[in-house]
C-alpha cells in the first residue's frame, strides 16, 4: 500500500499544570515537527495514466492551511488552566490563539486532537484518504507516534469538539467559536 508522508514544522508555548513535571508547569515553548502518513481509504492499483494516490497539493492544503495560520504561534492550554479565564477577562482577542485540550497539552494528546482534526479534514475532502500515523518531534531527542483511532483515545465530551469538525477551530471557546472559518478545497 502506498503512503503519502510530509512534514510541516510550527512553534508552539505550552504549561502542564496535572503536576507531571513541575520544571513544565512553567509557560514555555517548543519548535515542533509534525509528521503524518496518509494512507488511501480504498487502495487500488495504479491506473497507468496519472498513478498516484492524490496529488500532494491536495493531500496537504487544508492541514497545511491549518497548522500555518491556526498551531503555529498558538498558546495551548488545558481545558482546566486558570490562564484561560484572564485570557476570557483581559485579553479576549487572543482567544482565538489558544488551542485547548481535555486535560494537560502532552504530546500524546496534541497527537491525538491533531490526528482527529486532519481525518475530520480528510473526510470533508471526500474521504479518499485517511491519517494511518502521526509523529511529533517536541525536541530533536524527544517525538511521540500514534497509530489508531484517536477519537477512543480522548475523552468525551457533549457535541463535537474543535478536533472533531472540520473547521479551523483550536478551541471551543467563545468568541473563538463564532469566528471558525469552514474549510474549503
Amino acid at each position: 500500500m502506498f503512503s503519502l508522508v510530509f512534514t510541516r514544522r510550527y512553534a508552539m508555548a505550552h504549561r502542564l499544570i496535572s503536576g507531571a513535571s513541575e520544571k513544565c508547569a512553567m509557560p514555555h515553548g517548543h519548535n515542533e515537527f509534525v509528521t503524518v502518513r496518509l494512507v488511501s481509504a480504498q487502495p487500488r492499483p495504479l491506473c497507468g495514466m496519472v498513478n498516484m494516490v492524490e496529488p500532494f497539493e491536495r493531500a496537504k492544503a487544508t492541514w497545511h492551511r491549518w497548522i500555518d495560520n491556526h498551531v503555529d504561534h498558538a498558546l495551548q492550554l488545558s481545558d482546566k488552566d486558570p490562564l484561560l479565564d484572564w485570557f476570557s477577562t483581559h485579553e479576549p482577542q487572543r482567544l482565538q490563539r489558544i488551542m485547548v485540550t481535555p486535560g494537560d497539552p502532552t504530546t500524546e494528546m496534541l497527537a491525538c486532537c491533531m490526528m482527529a482534526k486532519l481525518n475530520r479534514f480528510l473526510a470533508e475532502d471526500g474521504g479518499r484518504l485517511t491519517c494511518a500515523e502521526i509523529r511529533i518531534e517536541e525536541t530533536p531527542t524527544n517525538m511521540v507516534t500514534f497509530e489508531g483511532d484517536p477519537l477512543a483515545m480522548l475523552p468525551a465530551g457533549r457535541g463535537p469538539r474543535w478536533w472533531q469538525r472540520a473547521d479551523m477551530a483550536i478551541n471551543d471557546l467563545e468568541p473563538a467559536c463564532a469566528m471558525r472559518e469552514m474549510v474549503t478545497v
